[in-house]
């Protein structure tokens, strides 16, 4: 029996990680737990759609854990130049989860802080994921670009990623959409860039979100210097 347990997905996927990484497992089951709950006490499917937001949040993750098991992606340039776009697009996906606090409303049925524990649990998932992930990725842009510091990497990158949040919040676009409809993306972003006092608003919720990531982020790096 044990040894069935052993061969079983479940065990290799929790046992075969790093502390951390099963940290993070046990805390993505526990908010899809909670979804599951609600959905059992609701007989609803709402915010069932976190656990594909969840999914998206994980990919740029999983994309800098397959260059550091595969060192060839780092280690020949373009390789890692692929790499580095293809994760770029992904990115924000890692973040956009912080937006989904919007659909936070009072249900008759479920308690708001149910519904604020479920939100937010997803949330703080996809913020581990993507600091995590931008910590890989940093560490891999110094290995093949010496000599870019620190503030060239992490802030044109936050603008970027803040930038990817909002064309997914607001203007309804996905990460594939950049070749699934290339010519209609390519203009909304060139109207917002060539009218930046007609969107005012949105430039500031980009400005605002990509400090609050930057924050975030050079937050959880000191602190986790200055505890080791």
């Amino acid at each position: 029996m044990f040894k069935q347990l052993q061969q079983s997905f479940l065990f290799k996927l929790y046992f075969s990680k790093t502390e951390l990484e099963r940290l993070l497992i046990l805390s993505c089951l526990f908010s899809m737990g909670l979804t599951a709950v609600r959905i059992v006490y609701t007989h609803h499917l709402q915010f069932a759609w976190l656990t594909w937001n969840l999914f998206l949040a994980l990919v740029p993750y999983l994309i800098t854990r397959f260059a550091v098991q595969n060192i060839s992606w780092i280690e020949k340039r373009w390789k890692f130049v692929l790499l580095f776009w293809v994760w770029l697009l992904f990115l924000p996906n890692s973040f956009y989860i912080i937006t989904d606090l919007f659909h936070l409303e009072i249900a008759n049925r479920v308690p708001l802080w149910f519904d604020l524990a479920l939100i937010f649990s997803f949330a703080w998932n996809g913020i581990l994921l993507g600091v995590l992930s931008i910590r890989m990725m940093e560490k891999m842009v110094q290995l093949n670009f010496p000599s870019i510091k620190e503030w060239q990497f992490v802030y044109p990158l936050m603008l970027l990623n803040a930038f990817g949040v909002y064309i997914g919040r607001y203007l309804r676009y996905n990460s594939w959409d950049v070749i699934a409809d290339p010519f209609q993306l390519t203009e909304d972003i060139i109207y917002l860039l060539l009218h930046p006092l007609r969107h005012r608003l949105d430039w500031s919720m980009i400005v605002c979100y990509a400090v609050f990531m930057t924050l975030i982020y050079l937050a959880v790096k000191r602190m986790s210097k200055a505890l080791w």
